[in-house]
C-alpha cells in the first residue's frame, strides 16, 4: 500500500496495491500490521454500509463521548468524502480535508477520532463502507453544519446545486456552536 499525506498530518489517504488482469481485480482493503503505520490505535469493532443516490450529503457526523475512528472507501460510484479536525487543542482545529473517492481509484480514507466525517455522492448511486474503531452511539452523534462559512468546505456543488440532506443533517452546528474535543484524544 501506499500512504498519502494530507495537509492534517493524522488524516491519511491510502491506496493498495491493486493486482488485475482480464478477469477483474484483487486488493487488501485492510491488514492489521497497517494500523502501526497508519496510527491508528485499537481495533475495529464494526462495519457499516451505505447506499446512496446522487447528491446526497451525509455528514458531518462525530460522537462526542466514544469517538470514533473511520476507515471508509467506495465499492460502487464516486463521492467527495470530508474529514474536519473538531479537537479544540490542534493546530488543526476547524480544518478540513477532502478527497475523492471512487470504485476505480480504490483510495481508503483514516478519519481518526476526533473528526467530523461526511461525503457527497458525485455519481448516479455510490456504495459506501467503513469500518469503525467504536459502536454507533446515537446519543452521542453531533452534526457539523456541512455548509459552516467558517470550516469552508469546497463541495463540488455546481452553482444552484443544492445537495440532499437528511433532518438531522440540514439542522447540523455552526463550529462556533458546536460540541468539539476539549482534551487531547488518545
Amino acid at each position: 500500500m501506499n500512504i498519502v499525506q494530507t495537509a492534517i498530518p493524522d488524516v491519511k489517504i491510502i491506496e493498495p496495491k491493486v493486482f488485475g488482469d482480464d478477469r477483474g481485480f484483487f486488493l487488501e482493503s485492510w491488514r492489521d500490521s497497517w494500523a502501526e503505520e497508519l496510527g491508528i490505535e485499537g481495533r475495529f469493532i464494526q462495519d457499516n454500509h451505505s447506499k446512496s443516490k446522487h447528491l446526497t450529503l451525509r455528514g458531518l457526523h462525530y460522537q462526542i463521548q466514544n469517538p470514533q475512528g473511520k476507515l471508509v472507501r467506495v465499492t460502487e460510484g464516486r463521492v467527495f468524502d470530508v474529514a474536519v479536525d473538531m479537537r479544540e487543542q490542534s493546530p488543526y482545529f476547524g480544518r478540513w480535508v477532502g478527497v475523492e473517492l471512487s470504485a476505480e481509484n480504490k483510495r481508503l480514507f483514516w478519519v481518526p477520532p476526533g473528526f467530523a466525517h461526511g461525503f457527497l455522492v458525485l455519481s448516479d448511486t455510490a456504495e459506501f463502507l467503513y469500518k469503525c474503531t467504536e459502536y454507533y452511539a446515537p446519543e452521542y452523534e453531533r452534526s457539523l453544519a456541512w455548509d459552516d462559512p467558517d470550516v469552508g468546505i469546497e463541495w463540488p456543488l455546481s452553482a444552484g446545486q443544492t445537495p440532499l440532506l437528511s433532518a438531522k443533517d440540514a439542522a447540523g452546528s455552526s463550529l462556533k456552536n458546536a460540541d468539539v474535543f476539549k482534551d487531547a484524544l488518545k
